[in-house]
């Protein structure tokens, strides 16, 4: 078995500096990978976020097969950082009533329900804004919360696959291919943040929250990006490409005589710049059919196999080396180990490891985002299953002891181990 990679402790933030949401509550009913993407950003950004799991067995993320550590798989973990969990079994109407509470408390709620579930429990927009007219309310569903398709159940694959994003991804000689991560998923997590964070701008001018919506298929849509304007604007169905751009021969993999990397020579400029400073062939530059971009993609295949045969007289680094001084945007192609391993990656400190209640420690990958005056919260480990229950109803909802071990016997919080201490003293 592969060994663990050794990360360093995390630095924490400088004492004093405040978080860019700090106060903001919100309440996350969310699961799998769009909702909790969404809230886990806005947890990084110092808003309290109250995950809400149902007590069996919790986020179906949790059992994920890709790895895990004390029993939390690395989806689960790479998605929830910073928050804190609760259990509640919504079969009970105690526990609705307890999520009606932190949502007239809350300023944000997240849900990605199949349609009709938070309306079934009264949890829904309509039912709990009266009681609360600032709440911004977020929904995220596969293909909208009206319509109809609103009932239909869908995943990023799906979505993928129906918009015509994957008809662009692969070669043009072989099937569409969806891609390694689910980017739809990720894209419609970040799009559901900015809602929320407009909303919330929003509501700063008017007085009000509101109800807003993230579709995946909507997502995918729009991620066809320039390739879908395109075929509105000529009626031309675009099609795969593989790793060039419309076939662009200065854009994508190249084999050097060791290992393969990429260069994006996407214009004119960069193009003399290739040829003539680091591949020492003007004449490539100075011919008509390699002139200019239109004239070297008509004669794309032609001018490929002359740049692959001169890539394939010299080792990977010595190429790299010359693109780099050219200024010449050029990239190693890696693996994720290769990635994770890189002086990018050890430079950017993007990677370290932060405590975690079962598993010791658990590796944590920075969030994307930087701001100068706000940074990042310091990175707390994904909850376990029900962890805070007792702590969020005590000091959030003002729960005594009593109330608490009550709502336990009653099964409020399910009977897994997971949330057995609930009303006893346990820390959950």
């Amino acid at each position: 078995m592969t060994a663990r990679p050794q990360l360093p402790d995390r630095a924490p933030r400088a004492k004093g500096v405040p978080t860019a949401l700090d106060g903001l509550l919100v309440v996350d009913f969310t699961r799998v990978v769009a909702g909790p993407a969404c809230t886990q950003t806005l947890a990084d950004f110092g808003a309290e976020v109250i995950k809400i799991e149902n007590p069996d067995g919790g986020d179906d993320t949790r059992s994920y097969e890709h790895a895990d550590l004390a029993g939390e798989s690395a989806a689960f973990v790479s998605l929830n950082r910073n928050k804190r969990g609760i259990a509640l079994d919504f079969t009970k109407p105690e526990a609705c009533d307890i999520a009606r509470e932190l949502i007239a408390r809350a300023d944000v709620v997240v849900e990605n329900f199949s349609a009709g579930v938070m309306k079934k429990y009264a949890l829904d927009y309509a039912s709990v804004a009266p009681n609360n007219p600032r709440l911004v309310y977020c929904s995220i569903s596969a293909y909208g919360r009206q319509g109809p398709f609103a009932a239909r159940p869908g995943f990023d694959p799906i979505t993928q696959a129906e918009s015509g994003f994957m008809s662009l991804n692969g070669f043009p000689d072989g099937p569409p291919v969806r891609t390694g991560t689910p980017v739809i998923d990720m894209a419609t997590g970040m799009s559901a943040c900015n809602a929320i964070l407009l909303a919330l701008l929003a509501r700063d001018r008017l007085g009000r929250g509101q109800h807003v919506e993230v579709a995946l298929f909507d997502i995918a849509l729009s991620l066809t990006g320039f390739y879908g304007m395109t075929y509105l604007m000529t009626g031309v169905n675009q099609s795969r490409f593989g790793n060039s751009p419309n076939g662009s021969p200065s854009v994508g993999l190249c084999d050097a005589s060791d290992a393969p990397f990429y260069i994006a020579c996407a214009n004119d400029r960069l193009y003399r710049r290739l040829v003539i400073d680091v591949l020492g062939r003007p004449d490539l530059a100075n011919r008509s059919e390699f002139a200019d971009r239109r004239s070297r993609s008509a004669n794309k295949e032609k001018l490929r196999a002359i740049l692959a045969g001169i890539f394939a007289q010299d080792i990977r680094e010595n190429w790299v080396a010359r693109m780099k001084a050219a200024n010449i945007p050029v990239g190693y192609l890696r693996t994720v180990e290769e990635a994770f391993n890189s002086p990018e990656v050890r430079a950017r400190h993007r990677t370290s490891q932060i405590p975690h209640p079962a598993a010791g420690s658990v590796p944590n990958i920075e969030q994307p985002i930087s701001l100068g005056l706000t940074p990042v919260s310091d990175p707390i480990a994904a909850p376990l299953l029900g962890e805070h229950t007792k702590e969020v109803l005590s000091k959030t909802l003002g729960y005594d002891d009593a109330r608490i071990a009550a709502l336990a016997e009653a099964g409020v919080f399910g009977t897994t181990k997971a949330t057995a201490d609930v009303g006893g003293n346990g820390a959950a």
